[in-house]
């Protein structure tokens, strides 16, 4: 494993993050749930409200005690004839249920309860009265044997009913009221961030369960009785040949429509004065409640910071009436998700390079957004939002900065020690592909090329320093281009010599013609160098380049807590820095071993190397060496030149 991949350190991370994702949603923390992955559902309600609005039921209306009744009948609340009256002018319109989502726990006097009573109880199951409870500590209060009559009689699964909603304390409207006329309870506790996003569908007051205004309101409506409610514990509520889901709680999700004033709504005062026709009335399903800022009696919602509680109980009794319920997708679907994604881009992230996931991971994160908000708003079917996508944005988020940082480092790494070897095009591939570095020391096939310049101690003891100097180091400077144009790597200067491979560190399978073209390329710039410094009245350097093929030792050599180089070492090597030697004997520039000839021989002859002169030199044995190796001078023209 190389020291820039680290991917057993990716896949821990991301299983163990993954794994914590994964208990977080099997535990569901009421924090984050109702602070963090609520916000999230917010603005899926928002989101599928522009893409596909939900249709209003044309069957419900609200009657609302707003401002504008105040105005005219006075302050809040009103007397109870006014209201006795009210709800006659309704019931004259023949609405099919009339759910009264108003509290009167005081008596007020007895012609005037009597009045409100009268109204109240016209006949069994067309008038639904709100009734309260609440979590304060017990008071020892006796149940009244009417709120009994109100109670659901069939539950499935009652062992499941330990984590329903119980209440301890009942706040009802006064006995002359509420004995006569069903009642529902309106008991909804917002969320921790106050919002209100749930509907106990019923209650658990003693040793009986109690449905909801909506509820009880939902069942009046298709002509059936609490006794009609069946709750099945942790599931939901069976009413008719309707299935309302439920969590284990007895809590109904509900799917807000809109913001307030999404129901048709008529104010109290209309109806009372009879601007509104009663015939608006007829077979509808009436809320009857208050909106008035002064009555106190609001929600927030994830549409609205003021939505009246009347119209939230219309939201969760049209939500029963249409049926659009929002499903949880199973635990173990959304489990399986957390786990698929996480591990998957954990594995993508340990295998590639880090640019290169990143636009998967990127991708992966807005295909979980698309399909969590197409689910919820054509399929209503709600998916949790946060653990399987902020497991995606940490396992990408860490895995990236890991790989970035180790990627980086090395690839800093790589560039300054490859700067000063080989040309930036080569430095560049480097860093893209650092895996092609092998630099433990492993033996290659290369072409070594050295080059020396003739007599440069003679010329150096008749001249000054600094005029040596600066001579050398515009030599150098050129042949250096050269060696980089031709993607060599320059392994060393040994005063004026150079000594420079091709091969490694990257894989160069035409490595011969490439350090040839090198050498020739060499030898016409200075052709060129020679006729400026005698133009300068410089006296004119010349040079040796000897070339040989073959397998030698590649690695980091020197001591490790002071210089490393990038170097190579073997027999071809001295074999190419004795042929260089020879070419003062022969008096040819360029001399080429046989083993680098059998590489370039058939680009000679199909004529892809350029113009060239090639002669066999002679048959030498080398020091060091009991077999002779035949030498090739090898120059071209000018016009070659690349």
């Amino acid at each position: 494993m190389t020291p820039f991949k680290k991917p057993h350190v990716i896949l821990i991370f991301g299983a163990v993050c993954t794994s914590l994702f994964l208990l977080l949603h099997l535990w569901s923390p009421r924090f984050i749930e109702e602070n963090i992955e609520s916000a999230f559902l917010d603005y899926r309600f928002k989101i599928r409200n522009l893409l596909k609005p939900p249709v209003v039921p044309e069957r419900i209306m609200i009657v609302e005690v707003d401002e504008k009744s105040l105005e005219r009948y006075g302050r809040w609340p009103w007397r109870r004839t006014l209201q006795a009256r009210l709800i006659n002018t309704l019931m004259k319109g023949g609405p099919a249920v009339l759910a009264v989502d108003i509290f009167y726990p005081e008596h007020e006097n007895a012609r005037a309860d009597a009045a409100l009573g009268r109204a109240l109880s016209p006949a069994y199951g067309k008038i639904v009265l709100a009734a309260g409870f609440d979590l304060e500590p017990e008071t020892g209060q006796e149940t009244p044997g009417y709120l009994f009559d109100n109670a659901i009689t069939s539950i499935k699964d009652q062992s499941r009913l330990k984590t329903v909603v119980t209440v301890t304390k009942w706040k009802m409207s006064i006995p002359s009221l509420s004995a006569n006329t069903a009642l529902g309870h309106v008991f909804s506790p917002a969320d921790m961030d106050g919002k209100l996003r749930w509907e106990s569908l019923y209650v658990k007051y003693g040793d009986e369960l109690y449905p909801s205004l909506s509820l009880i309101t939902a069942a009046f409506s298709i002509g059936k009785e609490v006794t009609a409610l069946t709750v099945h514990a942790g599931r939901g509520v069976q009413l008719g040949d309707t299935f309302i889901p439920s969590d284990a709680s007895g809590r109904m999700r509900i799917n807000y429509l809109g913001p307030e004033k999404t129901f048709h709504s008529v104010s109290a005062a209309d109806v009372l004065s009879g601007r509104v026709p009663l015939s608006v009335f007829q077979n509808k399903i009436v809320f009857l409640g208050t909106s008035a800022i002064s009555t106190f009696d609001f929600a927030v919602t994830p549409f609205s910071a003021r939505m009246p509680g009347v119209e939230k109980n219309a939201t969760v009794f049209a939500n029963i009436l249409e049926k659009s319920f929002i499903h949880d997708v199973p635990v173990s679907v959304a489990s399986l998700i957390i786990l698929f994604t996480g591990l998957a881009l954990a594995v993508l992230f340990s295998r590639f390079q880090a640019s290169r996931v990143i636009g998967a991971a990127a991708f992966l994160m807005i295909a979980y957004v698309v399909a969590n908000q197409y689910l919820f708003s054509y399929q209503g079917q709600y998916l949790n939002f946060v653990y399987p996508f902020f497991n995606l944005v940490l396992i990408a988020g860490f895995s990236g900065s890991f790989k970035y940082l180790t990627e980086e480092r090395r690839a800093h790494e790589l560039k300054a020690m490859f700067s000063r070897y080989v040309s930036p095009k080569i430095v560049e591939q480097l860093i893209a592909h650092p895996e092609m570095a092998k630099l433990g020391g492993y033996r290659k096939e290369v072409t070594v090329l050295f080059s020396d310049v003739r007599d440069f101690t003679t010329f150096s003891e008749h001249r000054q320093p600094e005029e040596v100097v600066a001579h050398l180091n515009e030599y150098l400077h050129e042949m250096t281009n050269i060696i980089f144009r031709w993607d060599g790597t320059l392994d060393k200067f040994v005063g004026d010599e150079i000594m420079a491979f091709w091969g490694a560190p990257l894989d160069q399978p035409n490595h011969a013609e490439l350090a040839v073209k090198c050498a020739l390329n060499m030898s016409n710039r200075l052709d060129q160098l020679q006729k400026k410094w005698r133009e300068e009245g410089k006296v004119p350097l010349d040079i040796g380049i000897g070339l040989n093929t073959g397998s030698v030792l590649i690695g980091n050599i020197g001591s490790a807590d002071k210089k490393m180089d990038f170097t190579i070492i073997g027999d071809h090597v001295n074999l190419g820095a004795r042929v260089e030697t020879l070419t003062r004997k022969y008096d040819s520039r360029v001399l080429i071993t046989e083993f680098t000839m059998a590489k370039i021989e058939h680009l000679i002859k199909e004529g892809t190397l350029w113009r060239v002169d090639m002669k066999e030199i002679d048959a030498v044995t080398v020091k060091g060496k009991d077999v002779s190796v035949k030498i090739f001078s090898i120059s071209s023209k000018p016009s070659s030149e690349k």
